[in-house]
Protein backbone atom coordinates (compact mmCIF):
# COMPACT_ATOMS: atom_id res chain seq x y z
CA UNK A 1 0.00 0.00 0.00
CA UNK A 2 1.43 3.09 -1.21
CA UNK A 3 1.69 6.67 1.10
CA UNK A 4 2.79 10.06 -0.31
CA UNK A 5 1.52 13.28 1.72
CA UNK A 6 -0.67 15.66 0.48
CA UNK A 7 -0.05 19.26 0.22
CA UNK A 8 -2.03 22.31 -0.90
CA UNK A 9 -3.51 25.80 0.38
CA UNK A 10 -6.91 24.43 0.71
CA UNK A 11 -5.91 21.90 3.22
CA UNK A 12 -5.52 24.70 6.06
CA UNK A 13 -8.63 26.77 5.52
CA UNK A 14 -9.93 27.71 9.35
CA UNK A 15 -13.30 25.80 7.90
CA UNK A 16 -12.66 22.73 6.69
CA UNK A 17 -10.55 22.65 10.05
CA UNK A 18 -13.45 23.35 11.67
CA UNK A 19 -14.94 20.26 9.46
CA UNK A 20 -12.30 17.95 10.46
CA UNK A 21 -13.33 18.85 14.34
CA UNK A 22 -16.76 18.41 14.06
CA UNK A 23 -16.27 14.60 12.25
CA UNK A 24 -13.15 13.60 13.79
CA UNK A 25 -9.47 13.68 12.39
CA UNK A 26 -9.73 9.73 12.77
CA UNK A 27 -13.38 9.51 11.09
CA UNK A 28 -12.76 11.30 7.61
CA UNK A 29 -10.25 11.50 4.66
CA UNK A 30 -10.77 13.98 1.89
CA UNK A 31 -10.92 11.66 -1.44
CA UNK A 32 -11.39 11.61 -4.89
CA UNK A 33 -11.09 14.46 -7.46
CA UNK A 34 -9.20 17.23 -4.64
CA UNK A 35 -6.96 14.66 -3.84
CA UNK A 36 -6.23 13.72 -7.57
CA UNK A 37 -6.30 17.22 -8.69
CA UNK A 38 -3.96 18.53 -5.90
CA UNK A 39 -1.58 15.08 -6.61
CA UNK A 40 -1.35 16.49 -10.02
CA UNK A 41 -1.10 20.59 -9.00
CA UNK A 42 -4.28 20.95 -10.65
CA UNK A 43 -6.71 23.48 -8.94
CA UNK A 44 -9.14 21.93 -6.93
CA UNK A 45 -12.94 22.71 -7.72
CA UNK A 46 -14.94 20.17 -5.58
CA UNK A 47 -13.74 18.97 -2.23
CA UNK A 48 -15.30 15.51 -0.97
CA UNK A 49 -15.31 13.85 2.36
CA UNK A 50 -15.18 9.85 3.10
CA UNK A 51 -16.56 9.37 7.19
CA UNK A 52 -17.35 6.69 8.57
CA UNK A 53 -20.60 8.28 10.45
CA UNK A 54 -23.59 7.61 9.30
CA UNK A 55 -25.42 10.12 7.65
CA UNK A 56 -27.62 11.55 10.59
CA UNK A 57 -24.93 11.22 12.44
CA UNK A 58 -22.91 13.42 10.23
CA UNK A 59 -25.64 15.82 10.60
CA UNK A 60 -26.34 15.73 14.25
CA UNK A 61 -22.29 16.50 14.50
CA UNK A 62 -22.70 19.23 11.86
CA UNK A 63 -25.44 20.72 13.67
CA UNK A 64 -23.51 20.71 17.15
CA UNK A 65 -20.83 22.50 16.03
CA UNK A 66 -22.54 25.09 14.18
CA UNK A 67 -22.04 24.05 10.25
CA UNK A 68 -24.80 24.11 8.31
CA UNK A 69 -25.93 21.19 6.04
CA UNK A 70 -28.48 19.88 3.40
CA UNK A 71 -29.29 15.93 2.87
CA UNK A 72 -28.36 16.06 -0.88
CA UNK A 73 -28.46 12.40 -1.18
CA UNK A 74 -29.11 10.64 1.95
CA UNK A 75 -30.03 7.49 0.18
CA UNK A 76 -26.65 7.20 -1.24
CA UNK A 77 -25.16 8.29 2.54
CA UNK A 78 -24.07 12.27 1.57
CA UNK A 79 -24.80 15.16 3.24
CA UNK A 80 -23.08 18.46 1.74
CA UNK A 81 -21.98 20.90 4.26
CA UNK A 82 -22.09 24.60 3.87
CA UNK A 83 -18.86 25.82 4.67
CA UNK A 84 -17.38 29.83 3.91
CA UNK A 85 -14.99 28.81 1.59
CA UNK A 86 -17.65 26.12 -0.72
CA UNK A 87 -19.75 23.35 -0.19
CA UNK A 88 -18.03 19.89 1.02
CA UNK A 89 -19.76 16.46 0.00
CA UNK A 90 -19.42 14.14 3.04
CA UNK A 91 -20.41 10.52 2.28
CA UNK A 92 -20.51 7.56 4.74
CA UNK A 93 -18.50 4.60 3.55
CA UNK A 94 -20.00 2.46 1.63
CA UNK A 95 -20.25 -0.87 -0.55
CA UNK A 96 -22.11 -2.08 -3.69
CA UNK A 97 -24.86 -4.69 -2.80
CA UNK A 98 -26.09 -4.89 -6.02
CA UNK A 99 -26.69 -3.31 -9.04
CA UNK A 100 -28.41 -3.40 -12.44
CA UNK A 101 -25.98 -1.19 -14.50
CA UNK A 102 -28.11 1.88 -14.22
CA UNK A 103 -28.52 2.42 -10.09
CA UNK A 104 -26.78 0.55 -7.60
CA UNK A 105 -28.23 -0.97 -3.90
CA UNK A 106 -25.40 0.67 -1.65
CA UNK A 107 -24.76 -0.60 2.02
CA UNK A 108 -22.65 1.54 4.59
CA UNK A 109 -19.14 0.10 5.50
CA UNK A 110 -17.30 0.22 7.83
CA UNK A 111 -13.41 -0.01 6.73
CA UNK A 112 -11.36 2.63 3.38
CA UNK A 113 -10.70 -0.21 1.87
CA UNK A 114 -14.04 -1.44 0.88
CA UNK A 115 -15.65 2.11 -0.19
CA UNK A 116 -12.16 2.47 -2.43
CA UNK A 117 -13.12 -0.68 -3.66
CA UNK A 118 -16.56 0.10 -5.28
CA UNK A 119 -15.05 3.65 -6.83
CA UNK A 120 -14.56 3.30 -10.80
CA UNK A 121 -10.89 4.26 -11.53
CA UNK A 122 -7.67 4.14 -9.33
CA UNK A 123 -6.97 7.40 -9.12
CA UNK A 124 -10.14 8.27 -8.07
CA UNK A 125 -9.93 5.64 -4.83
CA UNK A 126 -7.22 7.85 -3.17
CA UNK A 127 -7.70 8.86 0.51
CA UNK A 128 -5.79 11.59 2.63
CA UNK A 129 -5.76 12.04 6.19
CA UNK A 130 -7.19 15.64 6.83
CA UNK A 131 -4.47 16.57 9.64
CA UNK A 132 -0.91 14.65 8.07
CA UNK A 133 -1.94 14.70 4.98
CA UNK A 134 -0.56 11.27 3.94
CA UNK A 135 -2.34 9.43 1.05
CA UNK A 136 -3.97 5.64 1.26
CA UNK A 137 -3.50 4.18 -2.02
CA UNK A 138 -5.20 0.87 -1.84
CA UNK A 139 -5.50 -0.19 -6.00
CA UNK A 140 -2.28 1.10 -7.50
CA UNK A 141 -3.87 5.22 -8.22
CA UNK A 142 -0.40 6.60 -7.48
CA UNK A 143 1.37 4.94 -9.87
CA UNK A 144 -1.21 5.38 -12.58
CA UNK A 145 -1.34 8.80 -11.71
CA UNK A 146 2.44 9.28 -12.43
CA UNK A 147 1.93 7.25 -15.62
CA UNK A 148 -1.07 9.65 -16.35
CA UNK A 149 -3.39 6.23 -16.99
CA UNK A 150 -6.89 6.02 -16.16
CA UNK A 151 -7.53 2.32 -15.16
CA UNK A 152 -10.36 0.50 -13.12
CA UNK A 153 -10.09 -0.81 -10.23
CA UNK A 154 -10.60 -4.43 -10.21
CA UNK A 155 -12.47 -6.22 -13.12
CA UNK A 156 -12.95 -3.13 -15.98
CA UNK A 157 -15.98 -5.42 -17.61
CA UNK A 158 -17.27 -5.83 -13.56
CA UNK A 159 -17.20 -2.43 -13.37
CA UNK A 160 -18.58 -1.21 -15.94
CA UNK A 161 -21.29 -3.81 -15.34
CA UNK A 162 -22.41 -1.81 -12.40
CA UNK A 163 -22.44 1.16 -13.93
CA UNK A 164 -22.89 1.35 -17.91
CA UNK A 165 -21.92 5.16 -17.69
CA UNK A 166 -18.06 4.19 -16.55
CA UNK A 167 -17.47 3.91 -20.63
CA UNK A 168 -17.94 7.74 -20.84
CA UNK A 169 -16.45 8.18 -18.02
CA UNK A 170 -13.55 6.27 -18.69
CA UNK A 171 -13.12 8.45 -21.85
CA UNK A 172 -13.33 11.73 -20.12
CA UNK A 173 -10.72 11.28 -17.66
CA UNK A 174 -8.79 9.54 -19.84
CA UNK A 175 -8.86 12.70 -22.05
CA UNK A 176 -8.54 14.31 -19.39
CA UNK A 177 -5.68 12.94 -17.40
CA UNK A 178 -4.60 10.15 -19.69
CA UNK A 179 -1.37 9.75 -21.93
CA UNK A 180 -0.48 6.00 -21.66
CA UNK A 181 -3.73 4.06 -22.67
CA UNK A 182 -5.13 0.80 -20.95
CA UNK A 183 -6.20 -1.60 -23.22
CA UNK A 184 -7.81 -3.27 -21.16
CA UNK A 185 -10.35 -0.67 -20.15
CA UNK A 186 -10.31 0.43 -23.49
CA UNK A 187 -11.47 -3.77 -24.62
CA UNK A 188 -14.12 -3.65 -21.94
CA UNK A 189 -15.32 -0.14 -22.91
CA UNK A 190 -15.78 -1.65 -26.88
CA UNK A 191 -16.95 -4.97 -25.98
CA UNK A 192 -19.79 -3.63 -23.81
CA UNK A 193 -20.95 -0.19 -25.67
CA UNK A 194 -24.17 -1.56 -26.05
CA UNK A 195 -25.00 -1.18 -22.67
CA UNK A 196 -24.86 2.59 -22.72
CA UNK A 197 -28.42 2.23 -24.54
CA UNK A 198 -29.84 0.99 -21.52
CA UNK A 199 -28.49 4.35 -19.22
CA UNK A 200 -31.03 7.51 -19.09
CA UNK A 201 -30.38 9.66 -22.06
CA UNK A 202 -29.94 13.06 -19.38
CA UNK A 203 -27.19 11.10 -18.02
CA UNK A 204 -25.28 10.16 -21.81
CA UNK A 205 -25.72 13.60 -22.64
CA UNK A 206 -24.34 15.27 -19.70
CA UNK A 207 -20.89 13.23 -19.99
CA UNK A 208 -20.76 13.72 -23.24
CA UNK A 209 -21.24 17.46 -23.17
CA UNK A 210 -18.30 17.25 -20.05
CA UNK A 211 -15.86 14.84 -22.12
CA UNK A 212 -16.42 17.22 -25.62
CA UNK A 213 -15.84 20.25 -23.72
CA UNK A 214 -12.35 19.39 -22.43
CA UNK A 215 -9.78 21.27 -24.16
CA UNK A 216 -8.95 18.63 -27.06
CA UNK A 217 -11.20 15.46 -26.65
CA UNK A 218 -10.41 14.82 -30.92
CA UNK A 219 -8.23 12.11 -30.25
CA UNK A 220 -10.55 10.27 -27.68
CA UNK A 221 -13.39 10.81 -29.30
CA UNK A 222 -12.12 9.52 -32.45
CA UNK A 223 -10.67 6.13 -30.48
CA UNK A 224 -14.17 5.94 -29.01
CA UNK A 225 -15.46 6.01 -32.62
CA UNK A 226 -12.93 3.12 -33.81
CA UNK A 227 -13.59 1.06 -30.55
CA UNK A 228 -17.49 1.09 -31.51
CA UNK A 229 -18.56 3.45 -28.74
CA UNK A 230 -19.26 6.69 -30.24
CA UNK A 231 -21.83 5.01 -32.90
CA UNK A 232 -23.96 3.55 -29.74
CA UNK A 233 -24.04 7.46 -28.87
CA UNK A 234 -24.14 9.23 -31.35
CA UNK A 235 -24.97 6.76 -34.82
CA UNK A 236 -25.40 10.07 -37.08
CA UNK A 237 -21.56 11.29 -36.44
CA UNK A 238 -19.13 9.76 -39.07
CA UNK A 239 -15.76 10.62 -40.18
CA UNK A 240 -16.44 13.92 -41.66
CA UNK A 241 -18.05 15.06 -38.52
CA UNK A 242 -15.20 14.08 -36.88
CA UNK A 243 -12.86 16.27 -39.17
CA UNK A 244 -15.13 18.92 -38.67
CA UNK A 245 -14.48 18.61 -34.93
CA UNK A 246 -10.61 18.49 -35.06
CA UNK A 247 -11.37 21.75 -37.60
CA UNK A 248 -13.63 23.44 -34.53
CA UNK A 249 -10.74 22.45 -31.76
CA UNK A 250 -7.77 24.08 -34.06
CA UNK A 251 -10.02 27.27 -34.73
CA UNK A 252 -11.40 27.99 -31.29
CA UNK A 253 -7.69 27.89 -30.13
CA UNK A 254 -6.14 30.21 -33.18
CA UNK A 255 -9.11 32.63 -32.03
CA UNK A 256 -8.57 32.11 -28.35
CA UNK A 257 -12.07 31.15 -28.12
CA UNK A 258 -12.86 29.04 -24.70
CA UNK A 259 -13.80 25.05 -25.28
CA UNK A 260 -17.58 24.67 -25.22
CA UNK A 261 -19.30 21.12 -25.22
CA UNK A 262 -22.15 22.08 -27.33
CA UNK A 263 -20.50 23.73 -29.73
CA UNK A 264 -18.59 20.59 -30.23
CA UNK A 265 -21.39 18.20 -30.03
CA UNK A 266 -22.58 20.36 -33.36
CA UNK A 267 -19.70 19.89 -34.72
CA UNK A 268 -20.63 16.15 -34.78
CA UNK A 269 -24.09 17.08 -35.82
CA UNK A 270 -24.98 16.47 -39.60
CA UNK A 271 -25.58 20.22 -41.02
CA UNK A 272 -29.55 18.43 -41.40
CA UNK A 273 -31.70 20.03 -39.08
CA UNK A 274 -34.18 16.97 -38.86
CA UNK A 275 -30.74 15.06 -37.82
CA UNK A 276 -29.87 18.02 -35.24
CA UNK A 277 -33.78 18.00 -33.81
CA UNK A 278 -33.73 14.17 -33.57
CA UNK A 279 -30.05 14.24 -31.61
CA UNK A 280 -31.38 16.85 -29.36
CA UNK A 281 -34.29 15.07 -28.77
CA UNK A 282 -32.30 11.85 -28.19
CA UNK A 283 -30.48 13.41 -25.36
CA UNK A 284 -33.51 15.15 -24.37
CA UNK A 285 -31.82 18.22 -24.51
CA UNK A 286 -32.99 21.43 -22.56
CA UNK A 287 -35.06 23.89 -24.67
CA UNK A 288 -32.41 26.47 -24.98
CA UNK A 289 -29.88 23.52 -25.93
CA UNK A 290 -31.84 22.30 -28.48
CA UNK A 291 -32.58 25.46 -30.25
CA UNK A 292 -29.29 26.48 -30.44
CA UNK A 293 -28.01 23.00 -31.90
CA UNK A 294 -30.46 23.72 -34.71
CA UNK A 295 -30.04 26.53 -35.18
CA UNK A 296 -25.92 25.65 -35.70
CA UNK A 297 -26.76 22.83 -38.00
CA UNK A 298 -28.37 25.34 -40.77
CA UNK A 299 -25.20 27.07 -40.85
CA UNK A 300 -23.94 28.73 -44.24
CA UNK A 301 -20.55 28.96 -45.66
CA UNK A 302 -20.82 33.14 -45.83
CA UNK A 303 -21.56 33.45 -42.28
CA UNK A 304 -17.96 34.71 -41.06
CA UNK A 305 -18.81 37.60 -43.77
CA UNK A 306 -22.34 38.24 -42.18
CA UNK A 307 -21.19 37.75 -38.37
CA UNK A 308 -23.05 40.92 -37.27
CA UNK A 309 -26.14 40.29 -38.82
CA UNK A 310 -26.15 36.49 -37.64
CA UNK A 311 -25.40 37.98 -34.02
CA UNK A 312 -28.20 39.75 -34.43
CA UNK A 313 -30.78 37.78 -36.08
CA UNK A 314 -29.81 34.23 -34.00
CA UNK A 315 -27.66 35.53 -30.49
CA UNK A 316 -23.91 36.30 -30.58
CA UNK A 317 -23.64 32.35 -29.09
CA UNK A 318 -24.84 31.01 -31.58
CA UNK A 319 -23.03 33.54 -34.59
CA UNK A 320 -19.58 32.49 -32.21
CA UNK A 321 -20.35 29.17 -32.90
CA UNK A 322 -21.38 29.02 -37.23
CA UNK A 323 -18.72 31.40 -37.49
CA UNK A 324 -16.22 28.99 -35.96
CA UNK A 325 -17.81 25.75 -37.51
CA UNK A 326 -17.67 27.04 -41.05
CA UNK A 327 -13.41 28.14 -40.06
CA UNK A 328 -13.98 32.32 -40.20
CA UNK A 329 -12.64 34.56 -37.98
CA UNK A 330 -14.89 36.08 -34.77
CA UNK A 331 -12.97 39.30 -34.49
CA UNK A 332 -15.96 41.65 -35.63
CA UNK A 333 -17.84 39.90 -32.94
CA UNK A 334 -15.21 40.64 -30.39
CA UNK A 335 -16.21 43.34 -27.82
CA UNK A 336 -19.20 44.51 -30.16
CA UNK A 337 -22.81 44.72 -28.33
CA UNK A 338 -25.77 43.57 -30.46
CA UNK A 339 -27.99 47.12 -31.00
CA UNK A 340 -31.53 47.77 -30.76
CA UNK A 341 -33.19 48.51 -33.60
CA UNK A 342 -34.08 52.25 -33.21
CA UNK A 343 -37.39 52.35 -34.63
CA UNK A 344 -40.72 51.40 -33.56
CA UNK A 345 -43.85 50.54 -35.22
CA UNK A 346 -45.81 53.16 -33.07
CA UNK A 347 -43.80 55.49 -34.89
CA UNK A 348 -45.20 53.91 -38.48
CA UNK A 349 -48.92 54.86 -36.95
CA UNK A 350 -47.93 58.15 -36.07
CA UNK A 351 -47.05 59.04 -39.42
CA UNK A 352 -50.10 57.89 -41.21
CA UNK A 353 -49.92 54.09 -42.00
CA UNK A 354 -52.86 52.20 -40.06
CA UNK A 355 -51.88 49.54 -37.59
CA UNK A 356 -51.71 46.29 -39.00
CA UNK A 357 -49.80 44.02 -41.46
CA UNK A 358 -48.69 46.98 -43.40
CA UNK A 359 -46.65 48.49 -40.53
CA UNK A 360 -44.89 45.15 -39.87
CA UNK A 361 -43.92 45.08 -43.33
CA UNK A 362 -42.54 48.31 -43.40
CA UNK A 363 -41.10 47.84 -40.46
CA UNK A 364 -39.29 45.04 -41.29
CA UNK A 365 -38.01 45.83 -44.62
CA UNK A 366 -36.40 48.97 -43.05
CA UNK A 367 -34.91 46.64 -40.45
CA UNK A 368 -33.24 44.02 -43.20
CA UNK A 369 -31.68 46.96 -45.18
CA UNK A 370 -30.43 48.59 -41.80
CA UNK A 371 -29.18 45.16 -40.86
CA UNK A 372 -27.40 44.82 -44.53
CA UNK A 373 -25.94 48.56 -44.72
CA UNK A 374 -23.75 47.54 -40.61
CA UNK A 375 -26.65 49.19 -38.43
CA UNK A 376 -26.26 52.61 -39.66
CA UNK A 377 -27.42 55.36 -36.73
CA UNK A 378 -31.35 56.46 -35.89
CA UNK A 379 -31.14 59.47 -38.45
CA UNK A 380 -30.30 56.99 -41.23
CA UNK A 381 -33.22 54.65 -40.29
CA UNK A 382 -35.22 57.69 -39.89
CA UNK A 383 -34.23 58.43 -43.85
CA UNK A 384 -35.22 54.90 -44.75
CA UNK A 385 -38.98 55.29 -43.12
CA UNK A 386 -38.95 58.70 -45.22
CA UNK A 387 -38.10 57.00 -48.59
CA UNK A 388 -40.51 54.32 -47.80
CA UNK A 389 -43.46 56.42 -47.13
CA UNK A 390 -42.43 58.40 -49.88
CA UNK A 391 -42.84 54.88 -52.58
CA UNK A 392 -45.71 53.80 -50.46
CA UNK A 393 -47.70 57.53 -51.39
CA UNK A 394 -47.06 57.68 -55.22
CA UNK A 395 -47.95 54.37 -55.39
CA UNK A 396 -51.30 54.93 -54.25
Amino acid sequence: MAETKLEADWLHREDLAMLVDALGAEDMRWVGGSVRDTLLGIEVADIDAATMHEPQEVIRRLKEAGIRSVPTGLDHGTITALMPGGPVEITTLRKDVSTDGRRATVAFASNWRDDAARRDFTINALYAHPVTGLVTDYFGGLEDLAARRVRFIGNAHERIREDHLRILRYFRFQARFGSQLDEIAEQACSELAETLKGLSRERVAKELLLLLGLPDPHSTVARMRKLGVMQVVMPESGAHELDVLERLIAREKAERVKPDGLRRLAAMVPTVPPVAETIASRLRLSRAQRERLVSVSKRMADDAENARALAYRKGMEIAVDRVLLVGGSIEKLRGWEVPTFPLKGGEIVQRGVSAGPEVARILQGIQNIWVAEGFPDRVRVLSLLDEELERREQAS
